[in-house]
């Protein structure tokens, strides 16, 4: 193969008159007879190369002749000016084109799958079958290769501020808080398995009582998880941890570091301040804990209001405690029957009984059923708080306060998609601060950290731990861009005291409290400097950037929303030479009520005999009961043997008996008398077996 002296992409008129040697792949071919047209892509762009008969030897005019789509080729010759009414305004090589003089076939390519220029309209579950050809497509090695860029640019902002960049272990301990643990067995530990990390947490902290002082690492974490648009099974976070700080400094220094990601990556100055909202304040007004900023619509509460009507439904819901709420979109009174329709199914999608509203007509006239549950002076009061003017469309929620939380934050997403109010180029950062330091799980029954158990409290609710734990307030913060969560940090406690405080109040027993965090706790008696952290993660926040809509087109070789692989067909069954590497064939260690692990072979219990004569309704006599044991067990284990065995591949036949006559007149060969055929009854009346009831 000639080398490479130049791109094909990088190709101007400077170069113009020079021989150049190109390499890449074939895009579109025209033959025009003694001379072919043909367009070469390589990772910088298209050129035009043109295979004149004239200026080829026989044999490479052949080959250009023959060349087809995707074929991989090396061609050189001399750079020359397009003809003018030749020239391609749409690319940068546009201007000039490649006269071949020499040609060599590197590699021949199939027929794609699916056409590259046409992936948007192809399955995705092709395209990630082919990833490697879906790849080839402009706009994902534009994705990659901007990922890149974020990757090299966030590396300099770190090294350039003092942080030192350390790998930590992907095989762990499994420490069951938060999401299901990836779990990797042992082989040189059979019945053992390590976890892999859903995030570095420890091992940063362990970093900072090590006396790192800062550090950082773009981390694999892995997360066993439901999935969706914005969530991986495997993902890549950037992850800091700095000793000796407050949560303020770590808020300036993400906001810093935030800024100087966007302008040396898309030239975006970000010119405001983040803004810095509680979770209350944004759960209260946004409704959920990640605003999308780049709309108003903001959720008032109404409440107090509502309860002075007559609608029976507010009403209802301000007696039983509840809360009524509401969004003003401005200058909509125009939605339509079915637009109102549609927010009313959605809202009832999300929990709620229904939507009332109120459309403001642009002369004032009140288009709703309210205004008979309403007098005058209520409406006038009711319209005032939501801002309400001519034009405007008012909805409502009324329900318990989750509920109106979840329905209304959804409805104010929707609302933001269906005015088009959510432009992709148009970016919103924000801090959301002062989450609750637990939140009450009904699965497990009990108070869950809401980040995780590391998170340090507010000073002044550290009394509250265990008496009030709603009212704990976590030094906690999110950042949060256009509606998605990039990342979450807090501010650690360092105190061995404290930390056993958030144990207990988490409902572990010191017993569960050293098994699972020990090492931890063991490093916190040795000095731990106060420190704080946070972790975004890469892959969402080059997703917004590039303004994509999957995680997957930003990732190279993502998984589906089931955690498969089509391309490679992970995950997929292995050799049972494997699994007995492992032992989990035999796996087998099971735990008695004492704690105590007993091998499976030891705990498997013996095929109860007796009860299985029970059921068949037979008497079997104890001299016969082990060789039935023993019958019983090998017909198991040949049928283990049997569902064991690799039919894959191996044909389905069938056997057929060849069938005849089987009708015969019954003819005893010797008859018995009545009391002989009853002599093994072993009930009887009379001349009769009696069958003892087994149904009441």
């Amino acid at each position: 193969m000639e080398k490479r002296t130049v791109y094909c992409g990088a190709l101007t008129e400077d170069y113009v008159g020079k021989d150049a040697s190109v390499c890449g792949w074939v895009q579109t071919k025209r033959d025009m007879g003694g001379v072919v047209f043909i367009d070469l892509k390589d990772r910088e762009g298209t050129l035009q190369v043109v295979f004149d008969e004239s200026l080829l030897s026989p044999e490479h005019f052949h080959i250009a002749e023959n060349l087809k789509n995707q074929y991989v080729i090396s061609v050189g010759g001399k750079i020359r000016l397009r003809s003018e009414d030749t020239v391609n305004p749409k690319i940068k090589t546009g201007t000039v084109e490649l006269a071949a003089d020499r040609l060599e076939l590197l590699s021949e390519s199939k027929p794609l799958p699916f056409q590259l220029e046409d992936a948007e309209n192809v399955r995705e579950d092709l395209r990630l079958k082919y990833r490697f050809l879906d790849i080839r497509r402009e706009q994902m090695q534009e994705n990659l290769r901007f990922r890149h860029k974020v990757s090299r640019v966030t590396r300099s902002y770190l090294d350039n501020d003092g942080f030192t960049e350390v790998e930590t272990p992907y095989l762990t301990k499994s420490t069951p808080e938060g999401a299901r643990d990836y779990l990797v067995p042992s082989r040189v530990h059979p019945g053992m398995f390590y976890a892999l990390p859903q995030s570095p947490q420890i091992f940063k902290q362990l970093l900072m009582v090590g006396g790192m002082d800062k550090y950082y690492q773009i981390a694999r974490c892995f997360r066993d998880e439901d999935l969706r648009a914005d969530r991986q099974p495997e993902f890549t976070q950037v992850d800091m941890e700095l000793s000796f700080v407050e949560q303020e400094d770590v808020l300036v220094h993400l906001e810093k570091l935030f800024k100087y990601i966007f302008k040396n990556t898309l030239d975006v100055d970000i010119d405001y301040t983040f803004p810095r909202i509680t979770w209350k304040e944004c759960m209260d007004k946004y409704g959920c804990d990640k605003p999308d900023l780049r709309f108003g619509l903001p959720i008032v509460d109404v409440t107090d209001i509502a309860a002075k009507s007559d609608f029976s439904v507010f009403k209802s819901v301000t007696k039983s405690g509840g809360v009524v709420r509401a969004i003003n979109v401005c200058s909509k009174s125009d939605f339509t029957r079915s637009q109102i329709e549609e927010l009313t199914d959605k809202a009832v999608s999300y929990g709620a009984k229904g939507m009332a509203w109120i459309a403001v007509r642009p002369d004032g006239e009140l288009y709703t059923i309210l205004t008979k549950y309403f007098s005058d002076d209520v409406m006038k009061e009711l319209l005032a708080r939501v801002e309400a003017k001519p034009g405007d469309f008012i909805l409502f929620c009324a329900d318990k306060l989750a509920t109106v939380r979840r329905v209304l934050g959804a409805l104010r997403n929707d609302l933001g998609t269906m005015l088009e109010l959510k432009r992709k180029d148009d970016y919103k950062l924000l801090f959301v601060i002062d989450f609750p330091e637990f939140e009450y799980s009904e699965e497990e029954e009990r108070y869950v950290a809401m980040h995780h158990p590391f998170t340090m409290p507010y000073p002044e609710d550290l009394q509250y731990l265990e008496s009030d734990p709603e009212r704990v307030r976590a030094q906690a913060y999110d950042v949060v861009l256009n509606g998605v969560e990039l990342g979450s940090g807090s501010v650690r406690i360092h105190d061995r005291k404290i930390q056993q405080q958030m144990f207990k109040a988490l409902g572990f027993t010191k017993e569960q409290t050293e098994e699972r965090f020990g090492f931890m706790i063991n490093a916190f008696r040795y000095g731990t400097p106060p420190h704080a952290g946070f972790a975004f993660g890469l892959d969402r926040l080059v997703m917004l950037m590039r303004g994509a809509d999957s995680l997957r087109d930003v990732i190279a070789f993502p998984k589906t929303k089931d955690a498969s692989c089509p391309m490679t067909e992970a995950p997929n069954v292995v050799d049972m030479k494997q699994l007995e590497e492992l032992s989990l064939l035999s796996l087998s260690e099971t735990v008695d009520a004492d704690g105590t692990r007993v091998s499976a072979k030891k705990k498997a219990k013996k095929i109860d005999v007796d009860a299985v004569a029970s059921l068949a309704k037979l008497t079997i006599g104890d001299d016969k009961k082990e060789k039935l044991e023993q019958d019983m067990e090998s017909v198991i284990d040949f049928a283990n043997a049997l569902n064991a065995l690799d039919t894959d591949g191996v044909p389905v036949r069938e056997h057929l008996v060849p069938t005849s006559n089987v009708f015969r007149e019954d003819e005893p060969e010797q008859n018995y008398t009545r009391a002989e055929l009853l002599a093994n009854a072993k009930t009887k009346t009379a001349e009769y077996i009696t069958v003892p009831r087994v149904v009441e």
